[in-house]
Order: structure tokens, then C-alpha cells, then sequence
């Protein structure tokens, strides 16, 4: 039922962490300013220190429109931009959205009545990937695959309702400030952290398919790697800081992992051990060529290497993560 914070806004500030994003932002922001709702919206982009194109692209978009505003974050981290974003935020209602992000028309119109409607904290829906390239393409079909990533709404969809977590996500602000913004320590999984700050604090993270964002996926081996690493590092951080935030699912990888590597080094000794490796290399293989029927054929060389490669990647990170907070 909705609780008395489900007024109507007076508007929606859409926070963005930016770094190195010159290929996408124009595109990003421009669906932003696009939306239609009977309420102001404004765009604060928190620049860190890019190497690229990003901060010219950017001041143009400031230019062109009064409502795209800038601030600086010279950590460059993820938490940082978004805590100055919001310190800086005009209105009730606060929509993170990425640099590499592309919203749905009516998102944010859709997102404002979900939030009224159900009273909850926070509000999102589909992590939408889509590829330019043949490579990402590969990506894309492998995380809209519970093959990829688990059975993780925000990427594959389901019913509306309650979740753990959700992608991005659209929050009142009273919410934000209860439990005190993103933990500035969460390099990474920073959403997933707020998200169970939320709903231990008695607020609803609600998971409603309306909502979709357009994601663009790393463009490389070892863009997608790097990626999936941290993702395992900081899992394993937030698992540690908050009892109770794990589950089978996050464990899969790091243990497949663990068996394969066994297998391989133990078969030296007792050569059945290499049926781990091998079976492993067999079902991304026709796991890989199921999930991608329908791509053109060099998406689907592409897709058992990329499932290999954020499989392993998470499990290494996580495996290994040796990240102290700095209350630890």
C-alpha cells in the first residue's frame, strides 16, 4: 500500500556519474531531455577526471540546455559523483542513470507513478543490453541469459514486485537521506549496498518490466574482464559487510572456478580430473550456441568465450578480493 511520501513531485533530478564516457553521453542525455513529464527535470552530470573527449561533449550539452548542469568529482569514483550529484539536486525525486544508459520513452513519467502508486523507496526495471558491435552483441545475448548472469530480474525480466535490487533505480529523496546517500567505500556494487540499506531500514526496492534502459556492454575481452572482476571483488565486500546478502547464486561462479582449477592441475595426477575443465568447455559451448539461435554466426563464435570470460572473471574476483573498508 502506499505510504503518506507518495505525494506527487515537483520534479526529477537524474544524476550521472561520468568518466570516460564520450562515446555515449550526447546520446544518453538527449533520452533524458526527451522524456515527457508534466513536472521539471534536470540532468546533473558529476564529471571525473576523463582522458577522453567526455568534458567537451558535456559542456556542449550545458550549453545547448539550461537544465543539463555539471559539477566536479575529482576522485572519479562512482559513489563520490553520485553523493555531489545529489547534495546539488533540486527536486524530491532522484533517477540515477549511467553515461553508457538509454532511457525508454516515459520512463521517467512511468517511474514517478510506480513510486506513488506503491510507496516504495526505490523503483526500477530492465537493464536492457544492446550491442553496436559484434563483440557486444555477443555480451548482450549472454546477460539477457540465465546462462550469464543467474536469475536476475533487472536483466531478464519478470513480474512486478518487490526485489532485491534493482538496476540504477529511481528514489524519493527523503529515502536517500535517511539512510544517508552511497557508501562512499563501494567502489563498486554500490547500488546493491543502498539497496539493502533500503530495505533494511523498513523501505521497498519494487521491480516493475514498464521500466527499461537501454545498456551499452564493454566493447572487449578485457574491458569485459576488468569489468567482471570488480563486480566479484566488491560482491564479496558486501557480502562480508552485511550477514545474510548472499546466496547460491553468487556462489556459482566462484566455485566453478574452484572445481575447474582443480581439475586441470589434478588431472596431472589422476587424469579423470580433467572431465571438470572439459565438461565446463562443453556446456558454455552448446549453452553458448542455444542462447544465441538467431544471431548472425559471428555473434554466436563469439558468445561461449564472453560466457567463459564473466563466469570466471566474477569467480576470480571474488576468490580473491582482499578490499578492506576502511571501518574493517
Amino acid at each position: 500500500m502506499p505510504t503518506p511520501e507518495s505525494q506527487v513531485t515537483d520534479g526529477v533530478s537524474v544524476i550521472m556519474p561520468i568518466l570516460n564516457e564520450e562515446r555515449h553521453l550526447a546520446e544518453s542525455v538527449t533520452a533524458i531531455l526527451r522524456q515527457e513529464l508534466a513536472a521539471p527535470v534536470e540532468v546533473i552530470l558529476a564529471l571525473g577526471p576523463s582522458t577522453d573527449g567526455t568534458d567537451a561533449v558535456a559542456s556542449g550539452l550545458h550549453a545547448t540546455d539550461d537544465r543539463v548542469k555539471l559539477v566536479t568529482n575529482p576522485t572519479g569514483r562512482t559513489p563520490d559523483a553520485l553523493n555531489a550529484a545529489i547534495a546539488v539536486a533540486s527536486y524530491d525525486v532522484i533517477a540515477r542513470v549511467d553515461g553508457h544508459g538509454i532511457l525508454s520513452d516515459g520512463y521517467l513519467a512511468t517511474a514517478v507513478r510506480v513510486l506513488e502508486e506503491t510507496g516504495a523507496a526505490n523503483v526500477g526495471g530492465i537493464m536492457d543490453a544492446e550491442g553496436t558491435t559484434e563483440f557486444e552483441r555477443a555480451v548482450a545475448v549472454a546477460m539477457k541469459s540465465k546462462l550469464g548472469v543467474g536469475g536476475v530480474k533487472f536483466k531478464l525480466g519478470g513480474k512486478p514486485g518487490p526485489a532485491a535490487t534493482v538496476y540504477l533505480g529511481v528514489f524519493r529523496r527523503s529515502w536517500l537521506q535517511r539512510i544517508g546517500g552511497y557508501d562512499a567505500r563501494f567502489t563498486r556494487a554500490q547500488d546493491w549496498e543502498m539497496n539493502f540499506r533500503l530495505r533494511a531500514a523498513g523501505g521497498i526496492v519494487w521491480f516493475t518490466p514498464e521500466l527499461k534502459v537501454t545498456y551499452r556492454p564493454r566493447g572487449s575481452f578485457r574491458a569485459l574482464a576488468r569489468q567482471y572482476k570488480q563486480y566479484g571483488q566488491w560482491r564479496r565486500v558486501v557480502a562480508k559487510q552485511h550477514k545474510g546478502s548472499i546466496n547460491a547464486r553468487y556462489l556459482a561462479p566462484p566455485a566453478a572456478l574452484a572445481a575447474i582449477a582443480v581439475g586441470a592441475v589434478g588431472g596431472f595426477c589422476w587424469r579423470p580430473l580433467w572431465l571438470i575443465p572439459a565438461g565446463y568447455v562443453g556446456a558454455v559451448t552448446v549453452g553458448g550456441v542455444a542462447i544465441s539461435a538467431g544471431s548472425p554466426q559471428a555473434v554466436r563464435r563469439l558468445v561461449p568465450p564472453v560466457l567463459a570470460t564473466m563466469h570466471l572473471a566474477w569467480g576470480y574476483g571474488f576468490l580473491t578480493s582482499r578490499i578492506r573498508l576502511s571501518d574493517d
